[in-house]
């Protein structure tokens, strides 16, 4: 082999390698396999780091199970979602609003045939060793087909239905969209007490949104608080807008809270929803889904600017108390980061509420990892308070598949055979009134397909693998979204839990808080595979704890770099003194060789095991400990001398453990370093052996553990000798006169030899520890 390894060039040939052979081909004919339900990554432009380290912390585990199973790994891209709609308005400089969603639609799937391939390459970069014939995309034909069954099936079991109710709204987007996608946001905002009437008298409230005065149509007051009671069941009147409110008892007013008043708007949040209908109230609607107000002087303004207007028009009529400017809690779209209303349209929902003790079940069925991670999905069950929300109000997507009769409400289904179908391009008469029908012009939420993706990837296949899958790998970021889907829909469509383990994997952090694509910049990992190679990426990503964040570090690249150089010169030093090797075991080995190989056998116990739990960066530290320390600064100086002027079974002893040891380390290190492992062996081990590829070797065996106390005597003897050597700046070469005491000696008889050779030593006496230099 070469001096220098070049990750570069060589991991351009062992792609190339890989997709020639079909290494990674998933084949049915062998029966049961390890099936991996892996997260379709949203096309939504370049892989970011997010993407590099959680796919290949699966294919990790991927990687491990093919050297010890068949393996069913297929790839998906979820491209069906808003982040590809703003992808393609952004590529080709539209708005989809401005066009008609047949023409947008066509334009989406044209703009993906160009750029998915690219797309898809990053993570053939990175070495993620899915069947990539096994491929579907959310939006594709099949995906649609699936997911308009899975609507139609879930509507006749009617756990799906359509109501008018107020929804969570993103103005930005101007789409509803589902409680999962709510992600907490710090706001600055003013805290404004304003002075409404009641009975000729100021009555004070405080208010973040003064902008919703206009929809206020209740004031509570705690029944409890003695200064309110009296105006219990009379009339306020709202400052600005004039209108009479009712005054109404309601524990939900917290009388250390503020004034102890709160004003019920509609709505300004869940708690104004669910007070509304609780107290049957006939709400004011007073905003539009483009976010604009619809009300009086300050119709078309959007929400802050009428948030701005409304607070200056109350100071002109001296009508707020006291103001000051605080920091709270918003609740923003995850994909805009829009802060979200609640606006009364017509949507349509799967049920969950009613199943949430049958839904916490079903995951109590599932081994998670980590364990505690299932408590963030109970916990998040229990706080559920809407029904899922699966509409949206985008031209992207896979359409609802439906009419409905204008005159009659009856709903109109297709036929299975018709699917996949879009109403808005489909003529349906209704049977009863013998009308066109009008088509739904509604499209599903992504969530609602790629909760199916057992489903989908199962059909690529003719159904040869089936739910339970063994295995769901995921961030914890999307445990109530697709963890949590998954589990309903498998529920609903089979009865059945989607997988039988569930690996949860942390976020990666800059500085300790979130990557984003802002402060990430100029990190993409497809620069970073150009400067470090994708092995030193892999190894990076693998010192995470599972469901931990883990801060992303340069230095952890570049000890990623480190250990490729060094696997490369220990081989190169390896093979240079195994050429007149005849691949045979020596009749018995030495004494040291068999203690080190029994060290080997720890490893491959402790890395098994790890991998089995998927503890991945265990298994990482252990073998990477092994090499450097146990394998290069220790085993290869000890043999040196052996290998280089040693003869008949010493000397074959020294190569077989040599040749046998590295192409383990090889194996166990293989998951997480795929690209250098596959070199070396393919130049120095496939012509005996039986694979084509390392990574469908078989996983090292282990033995029952064996005593080794006598191997780590030796290195600590050998170590103190190093030190001794260091401290008095002697080269290591340094001839010496070595004392032990005579219980250590002893106990190493049978490997005296080994120790001179590898400390120079020119006699080993008994007695107290010393070195004397000759």
């Amino acid at each position: 082999m070469g001096d220098k390894y070049n990750p570069q060039e060589t991991e351009i040939k062992i792609r190339k390698f890989w997709e020639k052979n079909k290494t990674y081909k998933f084949d049915p004919k062998r029966g049961k396999a390890f099936s991996i339900d892996t997260p379709p990554p949203t096309v939504s432009g370049k892989m970011h780091m997010g993407h590099a380290a959680s796919y290949t912390q699966q294919d990790f585990i991927a990687r491990y199970r093919r050297m010890k199973e068949n393996v069913f790994y297929p790839f998906g891209t979820d491209d069906n979602g808003l982040p590809t709609e703003r992808l393609i308005e952004r590529l080709k400089n539209v708005k989809s609003k401005d066009m008609s969603r047949a023409e947008f639609i066509k334009l989406c799937l044209k703009t993906l045939k160009e750029i998915t391939p690219d797309f898809i390459q990053d993570w053939k970069n990175l070495g993620v060793s899915s069947d990539y014939d096994i491929y579907y995309s959310t939006i594709d034909k099949n995906s649609r087909k699936i997911s308009q069954k899975s609507f139609i099936d879930l509507y006749k079991k009617k756990l799906a239905y359509k109501d008018n109710f107020p929804t969570i709204w993103c103005p930005e987007c101007q789409t509803p969209i589902a409680q999962a996608e709510l992600e907490d946001k710090e706001s600055p905002s003013k805290f404004s007490t304003l002075k409404f009437k009641a009975n000729n008298k100021d009555l004070l409230i405080a208010t973040t949104r003064p902008e919703l005065l206009g929809a206020c149509v209740a004031i509570f007051v705690n029944p409890k608080d003695k200064r309110y009671k009296n105006l219990i069941g009379k009339n306020a009147t709202v400052p600005l807008f004039n209108h009479q409110v009712p005054i109404l008892k309601d524990e939900s007013a917290d009388i250390e809270k503020g004034t102890g008043v709160l004003m019920i708007c509609s709505y300004g949040d869940k708690y104004d929803v669910e007070s509304i209908n609780r107290h049957k109230l006939e709400p004011r609607l007073i905003l539009e889904k483009n976010g604009e107000l619809n009300i009086g002087k300050y119709k078309g303004l959007k929400i802050k600017q009428a948030r701005k207007q409304i607070l200056e028009d109350l100071d002109k009529a001296n009508l707020i108390s006291e103001q000051k400017e605080i920091t709270h809690i918003v609740n923003t779209h995850d994909k805009c980061g829009t802060e979200i209303e609640f606006v009364t349209t017509e949507q349509w929902f799967i049920k969950v509420l009613d199943q949430k003790k049958k839904l916490i079940t079903q995951a109590k069925k599932i081994k998670w990892y980590p364990k505690y991670m299932y408590k963030r999905y109970e916990n998040w069950v229990n706080g559920l308070e809407w029904d899922w929300s699966i509409s949206r109000e985008r031209h992207f997507g896979i359409p609802i598949p439906l009419w409905e009769c204008r005159d009659c409400k009856k709903i109109i289904l297709p036929d299975e055979k018709e699917l996949p179908i879009d109403p808005l391009e489909k003529n349906r008469e209704c049977p009863k009134c013998k009308k066109l029908a009008t088509p739904e012009s509604k499209v599903l939420d992504t969530w609602a397909t790629s909760s199916l993706s057992p489903q989908i990837t199962s059909s690529l296949i003719d159904n040869k693998i089936i739910t339970p899958y063994s295995f769901r790998p995921q961030g914890h970021d999307i445990i109530r979204t697709w963890a949590f889907y998954t589990i309903v829909k498998s529920l609903y469509e089979e009865n059945k839990i989607p997988w039988r383990e569930l690996m949860v994997t942390g976020f990666v952090t800059l500085g300790g808080e979130k990557m984003s694509k802002s402060k990430g910049i100029g990190l993409s990992p497809d620069k970073i595979v150009e400067e470090y190679g994708a092995d030193a990426l892999r190894f990076w990503s693998a010192g995470s704890k599972l469901g931990e964040d883990f801060d992303y570090q340069e230095k952890d690249l570049l000890t990623g770099k480190k250990t490729i150089t060094k696997l490369w010169n220990a081989t190169n030093f390896v093979f240079m003194n195994l050429e007149d090797y005849k691949k045979q075991k020596p009749k018995k080995l030495e004494p040291i060789d068999q203690l080190f190989l029994n060290k080997l056998n720890d490893l491959i116990i402790i890395c098994t095991g790890a991998f089995e739990k998927y503890e991945y960066s265990r298994a990482k530290i252990e073998v990477d400990k092994f090499f450097w320390n146990t394998f290069t600064a220790n085993y290869l100086e000890i043999v040196k001398r052996r290998v280089y002027k040693g003869s008949g079974n010493k000397r074959l002893s020294a190569q077989y453990t040599l040749h046998h040891s590295l192409l383990t380390i090889l194996k166990l290190i293989a998951p997480i370093m795929p690209f250098i492992t596959e070199e070396i062996y393919q130049k120095y081990y496939k012509k005996d052996e039986k694979q084509s590829s390392i990574h469908l070797e078989k996983w090292p065996e282990s033995e029952k553990p064996k005593d080794s106390k006598d191997f780590n005597l030796l290195i600590k003897i050998l170590t103190k000798v190093r030190q001794a050597k260091s401290n008095a700046k002697k080269p290591m070469n340094s001839e010496i006169l070595l004392t032990i005491p005579k219980e250590d000696k002893e106990k190493i008889q049978s490997m005296l030899q080994d120790l001179i050779d590898v400390t120079n030593a020119q006699n080993i006496i008994e007695g107290k520890f010393k070195i004397e230099f000759l």
